[in-house]
């Protein structure tokens, strides 16, 4: 089964919580199909703004969204 994962970012309210202040300014960095090139790409891109706690990135798991009843890693 492919295991895709999101990376994006932007501007949140919160440096601890995940509210993004705009949508349309998102960074979509790419869809990834395993974890370990996803974290790869979000450590380059959260590198970059590693002086801004405003600016976080994140990894999303995509294939748990699509297919939410197969079972736990």
């Amino acid at each position: 089964m492919q295991k895709l994962h999101l990376v994006m970012g932007g501007r949140v309210r919160d440096p601890q919580g995940l509210e993004f202040v705009d949508l349309k300014a998102l960074d979509l960095v790419g869809v990834f199909p395993d974890y370990a090139s996803a974290e790869d790409a979000w450590r380059q891109r959260a590198q970059r703004t590693v002086d801004d706690a405003e600016m976080k990135y994140v990894i999303v798991h995509l294939h748990r969204l699509l297919q939410p009843d197969l079972p736990g890693e």
